[in-house]
């Protein structure tokens, strides 16, 4: 898997991000979600990088990259904190101003950097998902049994982290197994990393800290742009997989962008993985015009 890529160690603050970089032209970096890492962009990275430089990064708590202890105002795995830390690493690599996509919760960190640093973010593309503040504040009952894990995972600690690890392979493949609308869509050598990745205590810790920044510090910053009128600048394109729950995203979308499009493509929660060549083609469409 991604064959022609450097991999580079990148300090930036408290932290070291793991990332893989390849290809030539306009900078695009490429956030993971959860319970993943990069490898979720295997399929999708090359095919970008015969036009664009492509940066694909474990977020701080994922895959490689590096765990700080949770603290107890959910600050370290805000995605404030966590958007910062792309700035950084992107401005290391020479890239002050970037294309931007990012699925699941790497789309959290994304549209907080449009937000929070909108001088660095050429366009922005969020896969499968809305704000965190539309998550929390309207679920329904469908959407909250779909989305459990949102209020597990932001259980105090010890507890989600104690029953994850008691078997983290069955929690990972559970969840992947539920989102996902293709099925047999993950590569081998894909799962292995995500298993390898999610064994680490460490991981189980960071990633639990991270939604529970989500219950907290992220749904607060939402809400304060939300009732300033902050919205972010730079053109949009969400994308969704059909088979899943999701509808109406575009128009969520609107009460938070000044400039944005959409559509759903025909497979689950992991676009990247189930659709690869469309999503790509949806990307450089859009990067590209």
């Amino acid at each position: 898997m991604f064959e022609g890529f450097q991999h580079r160690r990148i300090p930036v603050g408290d932290v070291e991000i793991d990332l893989l970089t390849g290809g030539s032209g306009p900078a695009v970096l490429l956030l993971h979600g959860y319970p993943q890492c990069k490898m979720i962009w295997h399929r999708v990275a090359p095919l970008l990088a015969a036009d664009f430089t492509v940066v694909a990064p474990d977020l701080r708590g994922y895959g490689d990259s590096g765990k700080p202890a949770p603290d107890p105002a959910n600050t370290a795995y805000s995605k404030r904190v966590m958007a910062g830390d792309m700035v950084e690493a992107m401005a290391a690599l020479g890239h002050d101003r970037f294309l931007l996509c990012g699925h699941d919760r790497g789309a959290r960190v994304a549209y907080r950097l449009a937000l929070d640093h909108p001088d660095r973010v050429a366009k922005l593309c969020t896969l499968d998902i809305v704000p965190t503040w539309e998550e929390f504040s309207a679920p329904g009952k469908a959407t909250a049994l779909g989305k459990f894990h949102w209020y597990f995972l932001a259980e105090p600690a010890p507890f989600p982290e104690d029953m994850i690890g008691r078997d983290p392979d069955y929690f990972l493949r559970y969840l992947l197994d539920k989102w996902s609308g293709t099925p047999g869509c993950f590569a081998p050598e894909a799962m292995a990393e995500y298993l390898r990745c999610f064994r680490d205590p460490a991981t189980i810790a960071a990633t639990c800290a991270d939604y529970r920044a989500g219950a907290t510090v992220d749904f607060d910053l939402d809400d304060a742009d939300r009732a300033a009128g902050r919205k972010i600048a730079c053109p949009m394109l969400a994308l969704w997989g059909g088979r899943g729950r999701r509808s109406g995203v575009v128009d969520v979308w609107r009460h938070w962008a000044t400039d944005v499009s959409g559509r759903a493509l025909d497979c689950g929660h992991f676009l990247p993985e189930e659709a690869p060549e469309e999503t790509a083609a949806e990307l450089a469409a859009f990067f590209k015009a």
